[in-house]
């Protein structure tokens, strides 16, 4: 196939690209030149803002992309930019976000609504996101952020919508295993934390593009997949299992929430899971993650080898 990838240069959009182009499909990145390292030299480039894509159509066109892959519409404006670039017959699935789940807002409420995991038919929120902010290198004001704008754009087009989870991996720009490897780095022998039971999805970058891909090759038109890994640890078992990558001994110290850093503040007592079910992704995609330790394991050897400039 022939696919157009919008976000495809940093982190699970540059895992997206190799994902895709070892499977042999020919890939453009539409992106602003920022990053372009390690996307190899079979990607094709179209360098523009996401604001400029509808002046831009005929350059996309010239391309003649069979399916649209957009990682990065975080906006209505987003999705409206992209669906008024593309020509109807493009087929356009889009990443989204487990952060539309009505079970994401109770988590912040300290409420109990839903049992998981969550299907794809889950209520959703009817409030905006309560965590809304601007992520790095991403132009769009935080107060617009929202991924059911973006859902219900894409859906009236027929788009194929992924909702994602936490993402962890090589390249994270965002550090998430961080606010263990830090204590590690700083040889910290007493780690506090709260009970460390919530269930909250994850997903190791690369797994999540092989299941991209399998859905953007599925060819069926507005379907939603949960993709995350099958199985979940709670909080205090992933903790363990990163300093255990890190081959690092620390007693993980239960202290009362009030008293936890506000990095291990998602350690306290958080009554609602947001654990997805990915069971409708294995079955019409044949996808299902990867061992989940197997894939901490890589990620800590990175992030150990890779530590943040400064």
């Amino acid at each position: 196939m022939r696919v157009l990838v919008l976000g495809g240069t940093r982190f699970l959009g540059r895992a997206l690209v190799a994902e895709l182009v070892g499977a042999g499909h020919v890939v453009a990145v539409v992106h602003r030149g920022v990053h372009e390292v390690g996307l190899g030299p079979d990607v094709e480039h179209v360098h523009c803002d996401r604001r400029e894509l509808v002046a831009r159509r005929d350059e996309l066109a010239a391309f003649s992309p069979e399916v649209a892959i957009d990682l990065s519409a975080m906006t209505a404006a987003d999705a409206e930019s992209l669906d008024a670039a593309l020509d109807p017959s493009v087929a356009l699935l889009a990443a989204s976000s487990a952060d539309v789940y009505r079970a994401f807002g109770s988590i912040y409420d300290g409420t109990v609504t839903d049992a998981v995991p969550l299907a794809e038919t889950a209520p959703l929120r009817t409030e905006p996101p309560p965590d809304r902010v601007a992520m790095e290198g991403w132009s769009y004001p935080a107060s617009s952020y929202e991924k059911l704008d973006v859902e219900r754009i894409y859906r009236e087009r027929g788009a194929t919508i992924c909702r994602l989870p936490i993402v962890y991996g090589e390249h994270d720009y965002r550090r998430r295993e961080e606010f263990v490897l830090a204590r590690v780095r700083a040889g910290d022998k007493r780690i506090p934390i709260g009970p460390g039971s919530l269930l909250i999805s994850r997903g190791y970058a690369p797994e999540l593009a092989r299941g991209l891909r399998l859905a953007a090759e599925h060819g069926s038109r507005g379907e939603v997949f949960n993709l995350a890994e099958r199985e979940c640890a709670s909080v205090r078992l992933w903790i363990e299992a990163i300093l255990a990558a890190a081959g690092h001994e620390a007693e993980l110290v239960r202290v009362p929430d009030e008293e936890l850093p506000d990095d291990l503040g998602f350690s306290a007592e958080i009554p609602q899971d947001l654990l997805v079910d990915c069971s409708k992704a294995a079955r019409d995609l044949g996808w299902i993650h990867a061992p989940w330790r197997q894939c901490v394991d890589k990620s800590v050897r990175w992030h150990l080898d890779n530590p943040p400039l400064g």
